[in-house]
């Protein structure tokens, strides 16, 4: 058997690195740049950062803002309209998954018409054209967009998000700058750090993990451990090692795939429009605890580097419950709620778990599940 690893053609990173985007464009020939971006983004000038580089560098570029925080299909339309309109030969997506998510949506469709109807991109969508040339410049140290063949589209009529996995959607450059992260709130820091480290988590235990994925797994775990209490707080050591960590989360995950903390996250966001990082930080600590006995040694490894001293000398039980309240605390410090009651809704639990038993998600989890299983595993956060 073999294992297929894809990342980017090219990766900037570090503070200033925006200034790549416009060397980038011009390098590969392109003329014009359709801008994705959201419209908080651009009413409180981050977008700016960049566009300002596109500006300076004389390159012309068409803004698109339709964007929602789970965007829709409603929203991919738009964009696939209006790039079509725009004469734009590129895609710069600007913002976390909502913008890159969306960008890759629109991009896929422009150059593979076939799949016009949004719903037919989801799971693993049989295109043959990469899609239009994205540079990702994420603001968020979260999703790990910039890096990865996934993306999440919300189906508003249905109340579900639908995972999609493609190799032809992955951004041909990412621009990781720390500074872009700056202005992040914290809330929206700890969210997406969470977001991060479930990525991490749940890629070094998911069934495809093998030795490349996992040597990426146990770092960004690592790092992210280390650089989350320091970015909820705006330290530029905390943002700067956040903004790696999460990418190097995004390198390993996009590969191998996830399990059912990312398939009982997405209902809640389709559902609630709840923000993906706080549904994952919420059910992170209870699935781990589940899947547990399915994992090995490998919550030793999580234990430690979630910094937790002495595992050499633990028991199995011991480390595993070690690895649980290590990010259990790790929740807790950075501000996230500790269930979901103030989220979900008791007669909507028949419908969460078997939406999240039917996300793409799911079959990646390291142990077997049902829809009893996750019935019970939602109840339990209740």
């Amino acid at each position: 058997m073999s294992n297929r690893f894809v990342l980017n053609e090219t990766s900037y990173h570090g503070a200033g690195a925006i200034s790549a985007v416009a060397d980038e464009i011009n390098a590969r020939g392109f003329k014009k740049a359709f801008v994705a971006s959201d419209p908080d983004l651009i009413k409180f000038g981050v977008s700016k950062k960049v566009t300002d580089v596109l500006d300076n560098a004389g390159i012309p570029y068409e803004m698109f803002s339709e964007i929602k925080p789970n965007p829709t299909i409603e929203n991919v339309q738009s964009g696939v309209e209006a790039f079509k309109a725009s004469g734009a030969d590129c895609i710069v997506a600007i913002g976390g998954g909502s913008s890159m998510d969306t960008a890759k949506a629109i991009g896929i469709i422009i150059t593979n018409p076939e799949f016009a109807d949004v719903r037919s991109l989801e799971g693993v969508a049989p295109t043959k054209n990469k899609c239009v040339p994205i540079i990702a410049v994420p603001t968020t140290a979260g999703t790990a967009a910039e890096v990865t063949i996934n993306y999440v589209i919300t189906d508003a009529e249905k109340n579900r998000k639908m995972v999609c996995v493609d190799v032809h959607d992955i951004p041909v450059v990412a621009v990781v700058d720390p500074d872009m992260m700056a202005s992040m709130p914290k809330g929206l820091t700890a969210a997406t750090g969470m977001d991060a480290l479930t990525h991490a988590i749940e890629g070094y235990i998911t069934k495809g993990a093998w030795e490349m994925s996992d040597m990426f797994h146990i770092k960004a775990i690592e790092i992210i451990a280390k650089s989350l209490r320091g970015a909820v707080d705006n330290t530029p050591e905390g943002r700067d090692g956040m903004a790696l960590g999460q990418y190097i989360a995004g390198m390993g995950f996009s590969n191998v795939g996830l399990g059912i903390v990312h398939s009982m996250a997405h209902p809640l966001g389709a559902l609630y429009d709840t923000p993906h990082g706080v549904a994952n930080a919420i059910i992170l600590p209870t699935v781990m605890e589940y899947n547990a006995p399915a994992t090995g040694e490998k919550y030793r490894d999580i234990a430690k580097a979630m910094g937790v001293e002495g595992t050499e000398n633990m028991s199995v039980e011991e480390y595993r419950k070690a690895a649980v309240d290590a990010v259990r605390q790790l929740s807790l410090d950075v501000g996230i709620p500790a269930d979901l009651k103030e989220i979900a809704k008791e007669e909507d639990i028949a419908f969460l778990a078997q939406s999240a038993y039917d996300d793409a998600c799911r079959p990646g989890n390291p142990r077997d599940t049902s829809v009893e299983e996750i019935t019970d595993l939602y109840k339990s956060l209740m």
